[in-house]
């Protein structure tokens, strides 16, 4: 059977100051605006997959729990969503990942930011530097994705989480594409 490809880390307490920007909801539709619908789908990789995944994401702050949806509209799969928590400096932010059904990333939205400096990470022109990009290797931190000066932690993790959604991503395709993989995820 497929081994899950996140274990949900120990959470850490959230501070006082957490910031909420948007809810699960929204951030399907903020990513998807011309979806109608939106189906949980389970991130599950074989032992093979999951090793490449981590070959293609590289090294990796920690995670919190990761949640996936496929975005359909009338005439079709238009994307998938990823919802992930990555740590900044000592606590999760919480982000959305869109990709569209040609595999193309669209920009990235913040959800919760839970530290207390570094809460630029929101700012929609550093965000957007995501958007079109197709490969794990499009999302080189300082060289493709540009760093946010006193939020060089978040800025990185976030990256990195990215470029690790992506190649679950392309796993998941791969093995959805191939013959064995009958009623694999789309």
């Amino acid at each position: 059977m497929a081994a899950a490809t996140v274990v949900a880390a120990a959470l850490p307490a959230a501070p006082a100051d957490a910031s909420v920007y948007l809810s699960s909801d929204a951030a399907l539709h903020a990513v998807f605006p011309q979806a109608q619908s939106f189906e949980a789908l389970p991130v599950l990789l074989p032992d093979a997959q999951r090793q490449e995944v981590e070959k293609l994401a590289g090294v990796q702050a920690g995670h919190g729990l990761l949640r996936a949806w496929v975005a359909r509209a009338a005439d079709g799969v238009v994307g998938h969503v990823f919802i992930d928590e990555v740590v900044g400096r000592e606590d999760f932010i919480t982000y959305a990942v869109g990709i569209d059904a040609g595999g193309k990333l669209r920009p990235v939205e913040i959800l919760e930011y839970r530290e207390s400096h570094g809460g630029e990470i929101r700012n929609k022109r550093w965000l957007a530097q995501f958007s079109g990009r197709s490969t794990p290797q499009e999302l080189r931190f300082g060289t493709d994705i540009k760093n946010i000066s006193g939020a060089t932690l978040s800025s990185e993790h976030v990256t990195a989480g990215v470029r690790r959604i992506l190649a679950i991503w392309q796993a998941m395709h791969a093995a959805a594409a191939t013959p064995a993989a009958a009623g694999s995820p789309p």
